[in-house]
């Protein structure tokens, strides 16, 4: 498998489009991103043009270079990327290959020239990749940026925190949201408003269609992570062999049976074999499973799983509780009833101690 760094620029919908653009690299088939930038705004070069958004991505990928090149016009294309011959004319999205490995090659265009001549793709490639050694300068990308000029480079409030898990929170602040985010997904809730006897042009909840949208882009935003992308690179040599745990995790989930929410706190614990991960990646790891249409069950399995690959401990345990608005709002109408399921790898079955310590550290925590 490759690693490549990808650019991404827009200046028209860019609130929009860039993180679309992310979105649309994750869920390829053939692309793992494995770390994303923040966002810059950047002055447009070569006209009067709006300015830019623009970010940097790595991926890791099976595709050849040029296959890669050709994955990512198909991307543009459909984000309603249109090429003219004005080559800095404004575009939805502009995704560009920058490095591949340790390929040097002037016809395909990698390195991208860019890198070494705008600080626009430069910094943002110095944030996630400022070690990587460029093929045919001798220099690392972190020592590029730093040559680079970028007084005219500004970062966008919120990008750092909130691109690499939820990209389209990234831009709350930026003024009132486009007209659409997805078509399709809003007209099929316009109809549903209609169906239930709403008239979805009033006042109220006119831009209903639109929320409903953008919030379930959120709420099962887990589809579009991978375990290794949120993992990344926080994993440490450690000699300490006793339980890690961290509790209370706060979780929302979606009931895949009715679409409505369970919510709850979760305990994850585990025994190291040389190797710790970094405590915010136990809350992540929680997060890339409950973000998706789930039952309680299966996402318990899914984060002691996900922990068992990472990490390789010598065991692993989870405990999850949470209430169910699908038992809470209808159906049995049990108000006070919580669910609580467990999940246990390695020496947390195998030993009784460790269990009844995992346990014992959890127990008073529930209710």
């Amino acid at each position: 498998m490759s690693r490549a760094m990808i650019s991404l620029g827009s200046n028209v919908n860019r609130e929009e489009n860039l993180p679309s653009a992310v979105r649309a690299l994750r869920q390829h088939p053939d692309i793992a991103v494995t770390d994303v930038s923040c966002i810059f705004e950047s002055p447009a070069v070569g006209g009067d043009y709006p300015p830019f958004f623009n970010a940097v991505v790595v991926v890791e990928t099976d595709l050849e270079p040029a296959e890669l090149k050709t994955a990512l016009r198909g991307l543009e294309a459909g984000l309603g990327r249109i090429r003219t011959e004005d080559k800095n004319a404004p575009r939805a999205i502009d995704l560009d290959v920058v490095l591949f490995d340790d390929l040097d090659d002037q016809k395909l265009g990698i390195p991208d020239p860019d890198l070494s001549e705008y600080s626009y793709v430069a910094v943002p490639a110095a944030e996630v990749a400022g070690d990587w050694i460029v093929p045919g300068r001798n220099k690392t990308v972190a020592e590029i940026a730093e040559q680079a000029s970028t007084p005219t480079l500004r970062k966008v409030p919120m990008a750092e925190q909130d691109l690499d898990l939820h990209p389209d929170d990234a831009f709350e602040e930026y003024g009132p949201a486009d007209e659409t985010f997805n078509p399709r997904f809003e007209a099929l809730v316009r109809e549903q408003l209609e169906i239930l006897g709403e008239d979805p042009d009033r006042e109220g909840i006119e831009r209903t269609p639109f929320r409903v949208a953008k919030s379930m882009a959120f709420l099962t935003g887990g589809y579009t992570q991978s375990l290794k992308e949120v993992v990344n690179n926080a994993i440490f040599e450690s000699p300490d062999s006793e339980m890690v745990m961290l509790k209370d995790i706060e979780f929302y989930s979606m009931c895949e049976h009715h679409m409505l929410p369970f919510f709850g706190r979760a305990h994850v614990a585990y025994i190291p074999d040389g190797r710790v991960i970094g405590v915010s990646k136990l809350a992540r790891i929680v997060d890339v499973f409950a973000r998706r249409m789930q039952i309680q069950e299966r996402l318990s399995n899914q984060v002691a799983d996900a922990l068992m690959e990472s990490l390789d401990p010598l065991g692993v345990g989870v405990v999850m509780e949470a209430a169910h608005l699908c038992m809470l709002m209808r159906g049995v109408q049990k108000q006070n009833s919580e669910m609580i399921t467990s999940s246990l790898r390695g020496s947390f079955r195998t030993d009784a101690r460790t269990r009844s310590e995992f346990m014992n550290l959890v127990g008073h925590e529930l209710r």
